[in-house]
Protein backbone atom coordinates (compact mmCIF):
# COMPACT_ATOMS: atom_id res chain seq x y z
CA UNK A 1 0.00 0.00 0.00
CA UNK A 2 2.80 2.42 0.88
CA UNK A 3 4.29 2.52 -2.61
CA UNK A 4 0.88 3.08 -4.21
CA UNK A 5 0.00 5.88 -1.79
CA UNK A 6 3.37 7.55 -2.40
CA UNK A 7 2.86 7.45 -6.17
CA UNK A 8 -0.60 8.97 -5.81
CA UNK A 9 0.66 11.72 -3.50
CA UNK A 10 3.59 12.51 -5.78
CA UNK A 11 1.18 12.96 -8.70
CA UNK A 12 -0.93 15.33 -6.63
CA UNK A 13 2.00 17.38 -5.40
CA UNK A 14 3.92 17.77 -8.64
CA UNK A 15 1.18 18.02 -11.25
CA UNK A 16 -2.41 18.21 -10.02
CA UNK A 17 -1.91 21.12 -7.61
CA UNK A 18 0.05 23.42 -9.97
CA UNK A 19 -2.30 22.60 -12.85
CA UNK A 20 -5.24 23.37 -10.60
CA UNK A 21 -3.73 26.70 -9.55
CA UNK A 22 -3.62 27.74 -13.19
CA UNK A 23 -7.32 26.97 -13.45
CA UNK A 24 -8.12 29.01 -10.34
CA UNK A 25 -6.28 32.15 -11.41
CA UNK A 26 -3.98 31.99 -14.46
CA UNK A 27 -2.72 35.53 -13.86
CA UNK A 28 -2.64 35.92 -10.07
CA UNK A 29 -1.31 32.43 -9.38
CA UNK A 30 0.90 32.08 -12.47
CA UNK A 31 4.17 32.45 -10.58
CA UNK A 32 3.05 30.16 -7.77
CA UNK A 33 1.97 27.51 -10.27
CA UNK A 34 5.29 27.69 -12.09
CA UNK A 35 7.28 27.40 -8.87
CA UNK A 36 5.06 24.77 -7.25
CA UNK A 37 6.85 21.67 -8.61
CA UNK A 38 10.07 23.07 -7.14
CA UNK A 39 8.34 23.85 -3.83
CA UNK A 40 6.71 20.41 -3.79
CA UNK A 41 9.87 18.48 -4.66
CA UNK A 42 11.01 18.21 -0.99
CA UNK A 43 7.59 16.85 -0.06
CA UNK A 44 7.67 14.29 -2.84
CA UNK A 45 11.23 13.26 -1.96
CA UNK A 46 10.48 12.81 1.74
CA UNK A 47 7.86 10.19 0.91
CA UNK A 48 10.56 7.79 -0.24
CA UNK A 49 12.86 8.29 2.75
CA UNK A 50 12.59 6.45 6.06
CA UNK A 51 10.94 8.34 8.89
CA UNK A 52 13.37 10.59 10.69
CA UNK A 53 14.88 14.07 10.77
CA UNK A 54 15.81 14.39 7.05
CA UNK A 55 12.34 13.30 5.92
CA UNK A 56 10.68 15.56 8.49
CA UNK A 57 12.74 18.57 7.42
CA UNK A 58 11.81 18.05 3.77
CA UNK A 59 8.15 17.61 4.70
CA UNK A 60 8.29 20.85 6.70
CA UNK A 61 9.50 22.75 3.63
CA UNK A 62 6.51 21.50 1.67
CA UNK A 63 4.12 22.24 4.55
CA UNK A 64 5.41 25.82 4.67
CA UNK A 65 4.58 26.27 0.98
CA UNK A 66 1.11 24.80 1.58
CA UNK A 67 0.47 27.16 4.50
CA UNK A 68 1.53 30.13 2.37
CA UNK A 69 -0.96 28.98 -0.27
CA UNK A 70 -3.71 28.66 2.35
CA UNK A 71 -3.09 32.25 3.41
CA UNK A 72 -4.38 33.37 0.01
CA UNK A 73 -7.82 31.87 0.66
CA UNK A 74 -9.26 34.58 2.98
CA UNK A 75 -7.83 37.28 0.72
CA UNK A 76 -9.69 35.83 -2.25
CA UNK A 77 -12.93 35.62 -0.27
CA UNK A 78 -12.64 39.26 0.82
CA UNK A 79 -11.33 40.72 -2.44
CA UNK A 80 -13.90 42.82 -4.23
CA UNK A 81 -16.74 41.85 -1.88
CA UNK A 82 -19.05 44.53 -0.54
CA UNK A 83 -19.68 44.54 3.24
CA UNK A 84 -22.39 42.12 4.28
CA UNK A 85 -22.31 40.16 1.03
CA UNK A 86 -21.78 36.42 1.41
CA UNK A 87 -19.09 34.80 -0.75
CA UNK A 88 -20.37 33.08 -3.87
CA UNK A 89 -20.46 29.26 -3.90
CA UNK A 90 -17.63 29.02 -6.45
CA UNK A 91 -15.46 31.27 -4.30
CA UNK A 92 -16.05 29.10 -1.22
CA UNK A 93 -15.11 26.00 -3.20
CA UNK A 94 -11.92 27.65 -4.47
CA UNK A 95 -10.98 28.81 -0.96
CA UNK A 96 -11.42 25.22 0.24
CA UNK A 97 -9.11 24.03 -2.53
CA UNK A 98 -6.42 26.52 -1.51
CA UNK A 99 -6.58 25.49 2.16
CA UNK A 100 -6.67 21.71 1.67
CA UNK A 101 -2.96 21.14 0.85
CA UNK A 102 -2.01 22.76 4.18
CA UNK A 103 -3.91 20.01 6.04
CA UNK A 104 -2.13 17.41 3.93
CA UNK A 105 1.23 19.07 4.54
CA UNK A 106 0.72 19.20 8.31
CA UNK A 107 -0.21 15.51 8.40
CA UNK A 108 2.84 14.72 6.28
CA UNK A 109 5.22 16.42 8.73
CA UNK A 110 3.77 14.49 11.67
CA UNK A 111 3.82 11.16 9.81
CA UNK A 112 7.40 11.59 8.61
CA UNK A 113 8.44 12.47 12.16
CA UNK A 114 6.69 9.36 13.49
CA UNK A 115 4.53 11.58 15.70
CA UNK A 116 0.90 10.55 16.30
CA UNK A 117 -0.65 13.98 15.80
CA UNK A 118 -3.85 14.29 17.84
CA UNK A 119 -3.42 10.60 18.66
CA UNK A 120 -4.01 9.37 15.08
CA UNK A 121 -2.22 6.27 13.85
CA UNK A 122 0.59 6.91 11.40
CA UNK A 123 -1.30 5.02 8.69
CA UNK A 124 -4.24 7.40 9.05
CA UNK A 125 -1.92 10.40 8.86
CA UNK A 126 -0.30 8.94 5.74
CA UNK A 127 -3.71 8.54 4.07
CA UNK A 128 -4.73 12.06 5.08
CA UNK A 129 -2.06 13.38 2.70
CA UNK A 130 -3.61 12.04 -0.54
CA UNK A 131 -7.12 12.60 0.79
CA UNK A 132 -6.65 16.36 1.09
CA UNK A 133 -4.82 16.63 -2.20
CA UNK A 134 -7.67 14.94 -4.09
CA UNK A 135 -10.88 14.85 -1.99
CA UNK A 136 -9.88 18.28 -0.69
CA UNK A 137 -8.03 20.28 -3.35
CA UNK A 138 -9.19 18.71 -6.61
CA UNK A 139 -12.78 17.94 -5.62
CA UNK A 140 -13.40 21.47 -4.34
CA UNK A 141 -11.67 22.99 -7.37
CA UNK A 142 -13.77 21.01 -9.86
CA UNK A 143 -16.96 21.80 -7.93
CA UNK A 144 -16.10 25.50 -8.22
CA UNK A 145 -15.31 25.20 -11.93
CA UNK A 146 -18.61 23.42 -12.59
CA UNK A 147 -20.53 26.00 -10.58
CA UNK A 148 -19.04 28.89 -12.55
CA UNK A 149 -19.53 27.14 -15.87
CA UNK A 150 -23.30 26.78 -15.56
CA UNK A 151 -25.24 29.88 -16.59
CA UNK A 152 -27.40 31.53 -13.91
CA UNK A 153 -30.51 31.04 -16.05
CA UNK A 154 -29.90 27.31 -16.50
CA UNK A 155 -32.17 24.83 -14.69
CA UNK A 156 -28.96 23.23 -13.38
CA UNK A 157 -27.87 26.39 -11.52
CA UNK A 158 -29.34 25.31 -8.18
CA UNK A 159 -27.64 21.91 -8.33
CA UNK A 160 -24.30 23.46 -9.30
CA UNK A 161 -24.44 25.86 -6.36
CA UNK A 162 -25.42 23.05 -4.01
CA UNK A 163 -22.43 21.03 -5.23
CA UNK A 164 -20.09 23.98 -4.66
CA UNK A 165 -21.34 24.27 -1.08
CA UNK A 166 -21.64 20.57 -0.22
CA UNK A 167 -18.19 19.46 -1.41
CA UNK A 168 -16.37 21.88 0.95
CA UNK A 169 -18.91 21.13 3.69
CA UNK A 170 -18.48 17.38 3.26
CA UNK A 171 -14.69 17.69 3.28
CA UNK A 172 -14.85 19.69 6.52
CA UNK A 173 -17.28 17.23 8.11
CA UNK A 174 -15.03 14.29 7.22
CA UNK A 175 -12.11 16.13 8.84
CA UNK A 176 -14.17 16.86 11.96
CA UNK A 177 -15.27 13.24 12.01
CA UNK A 178 -11.63 12.26 12.60
CA UNK A 179 -11.89 14.02 15.97
CA UNK A 180 -15.42 12.98 16.92
CA UNK A 181 -16.33 9.42 15.94
CA UNK A 182 -17.01 7.12 13.01
CA UNK A 183 -20.67 8.17 12.81
CA UNK A 184 -19.71 11.82 12.36
CA UNK A 185 -17.27 10.78 9.66
CA UNK A 186 -20.08 8.82 7.97
CA UNK A 187 -22.23 11.97 7.90
CA UNK A 188 -19.35 13.81 6.24
CA UNK A 189 -18.94 11.01 3.72
CA UNK A 190 -22.66 11.18 2.85
CA UNK A 191 -22.53 14.96 2.31
CA UNK A 192 -19.30 14.76 0.32
CA UNK A 193 -20.61 11.88 -1.80
CA UNK A 194 -23.82 13.77 -2.57
CA UNK A 195 -21.82 16.78 -3.66
CA UNK A 196 -19.44 14.75 -5.79
CA UNK A 197 -22.27 12.84 -7.45
CA UNK A 198 -23.84 16.22 -8.27
CA UNK A 199 -20.52 17.27 -9.82
CA UNK A 200 -20.47 14.03 -11.81
CA UNK A 201 -24.03 14.55 -13.06
CA UNK A 202 -23.38 18.16 -14.04
CA UNK A 203 -20.14 17.20 -15.76
CA UNK A 204 -21.92 14.53 -17.77
CA UNK A 205 -25.04 16.50 -18.68
CA UNK A 206 -23.86 20.13 -18.82
CA UNK A 207 -20.09 20.29 -19.34
CA UNK A 208 -19.32 17.26 -21.52
CA UNK A 209 -21.78 17.99 -24.37
CA UNK A 210 -20.40 21.52 -24.74
CA UNK A 211 -16.79 20.39 -25.20
CA UNK A 212 -15.50 21.00 -28.71
CA UNK A 213 -13.38 17.89 -29.25
CA UNK A 214 -13.78 14.19 -28.63
CA UNK A 215 -10.72 13.92 -26.38
CA UNK A 216 -12.03 16.50 -23.91
CA UNK A 217 -15.45 14.85 -23.88
CA UNK A 218 -13.81 11.49 -23.18
CA UNK A 219 -11.84 12.92 -20.26
CA UNK A 220 -14.96 14.53 -18.79
CA UNK A 221 -16.98 11.34 -19.24
CA UNK A 222 -14.27 9.31 -17.52
CA UNK A 223 -14.06 11.67 -14.57
CA UNK A 224 -17.84 11.63 -14.09
CA UNK A 225 -18.15 7.85 -14.35
CA UNK A 226 -15.23 7.20 -12.00
CA UNK A 227 -16.74 9.48 -9.33
CA UNK A 228 -19.87 7.37 -9.14
CA UNK A 229 -17.87 4.24 -8.33
CA UNK A 230 -15.16 5.73 -6.09
CA UNK A 231 -17.58 7.68 -3.91
CA UNK A 232 -19.76 4.58 -3.52
CA UNK A 233 -16.66 2.85 -2.16
CA UNK A 234 -16.10 5.77 0.22
CA UNK A 235 -19.65 5.42 1.52
CA UNK A 236 -19.21 1.67 1.96
CA UNK A 237 -16.00 2.12 3.93
CA UNK A 238 -17.39 4.88 6.15
CA UNK A 239 -20.56 2.89 6.83
CA UNK A 240 -18.48 -0.16 7.68
CA UNK A 241 -16.35 1.80 10.14
CA UNK A 242 -19.44 3.19 11.84
CA UNK A 243 -21.66 0.09 11.89
CA UNK A 244 -19.20 -2.80 11.80
CA UNK A 245 -20.53 -4.29 8.56
CA UNK A 246 -18.03 -5.95 6.24
CA UNK A 247 -16.17 -3.27 4.29
CA UNK A 248 -12.93 -2.86 2.32
CA UNK A 249 -9.57 -2.66 4.06
CA UNK A 250 -7.44 0.48 3.85
CA UNK A 251 -5.10 -1.30 1.44
CA UNK A 252 -7.99 -2.22 -0.83
CA UNK A 253 -9.38 1.32 -0.62
CA UNK A 254 -6.02 2.78 -1.64
CA UNK A 255 -5.88 0.47 -4.66
CA UNK A 256 -9.46 1.23 -5.77
CA UNK A 257 -10.93 4.41 -4.33
CA UNK A 258 -7.57 6.19 -4.04
CA UNK A 259 -6.15 5.21 -7.41
CA UNK A 260 -9.48 5.80 -9.16
CA UNK A 261 -9.86 9.28 -7.69
CA UNK A 262 -6.28 10.21 -8.48
CA UNK A 263 -6.16 9.02 -12.08
CA UNK A 264 -9.77 8.65 -13.20
CA UNK A 265 -11.18 11.75 -11.54
CA UNK A 266 -8.47 14.24 -10.58
CA UNK A 267 -6.05 13.81 -13.46
CA UNK A 268 -8.77 13.48 -16.12
CA UNK A 269 -10.66 16.48 -14.71
CA UNK A 270 -7.62 18.75 -14.63
CA UNK A 271 -6.60 17.75 -18.14
CA UNK A 272 -10.14 18.30 -19.44
CA UNK A 273 -10.60 21.68 -17.79
CA UNK A 274 -7.25 22.89 -19.05
CA UNK A 275 -8.38 21.99 -22.57
CA UNK A 276 -11.73 23.71 -22.00
CA UNK A 277 -10.21 26.93 -20.71
CA UNK A 278 -7.56 26.95 -23.46
CA UNK A 279 -10.28 26.61 -26.09
CA UNK A 280 -12.33 29.35 -24.47
CA UNK A 281 -9.59 31.93 -24.00
CA UNK A 282 -9.10 34.17 -26.99
CA UNK A 283 -5.71 35.89 -27.45
CA UNK A 284 -7.26 39.27 -26.67
CA UNK A 285 -8.83 38.08 -23.44
CA UNK A 286 -5.60 37.48 -21.57
CA UNK A 287 -5.52 35.39 -18.42
CA UNK A 288 -8.53 35.74 -16.18
CA UNK A 289 -9.09 34.19 -12.75
CA UNK A 290 -11.88 31.88 -11.68
CA UNK A 291 -14.59 34.19 -10.37
CA UNK A 292 -18.34 34.24 -10.73
CA UNK A 293 -18.16 37.54 -12.63
CA UNK A 294 -16.85 35.89 -15.78
CA UNK A 295 -19.08 34.72 -18.63
CA UNK A 296 -19.96 31.02 -18.24
CA UNK A 297 -18.42 28.28 -20.30
CA UNK A 298 -21.78 26.60 -20.79
CA UNK A 299 -24.55 28.45 -22.60
CA UNK A 300 -28.20 27.54 -22.93
CA UNK A 301 -30.79 28.89 -25.33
Amino acid sequence: MLVLVNVIVTLGMLYVVPAGLRLIDPAGLRRTARLWPLLAAPGALCLWLPRGLPATALAALYAAACLALAARAPLRLLRGRSPGRAPAPAEIAVATALVSPSIAGTALVAERAGYRLFGFDLDILALTVPHFHFAGFTAALVAGLVCRAVRDTSPATGLSRWAAYSVPAGTLLVLLGYFVDDWAELVGAVVLTGGMWAVALLTWREIRPAARDRGTRALLATSAAVLVATMLLALWWAAGEATGIVHPTLTWMAATHGLGNALGFALCSVLAWRRLTTDRRAPADGDRPLTVDHPPLITHP
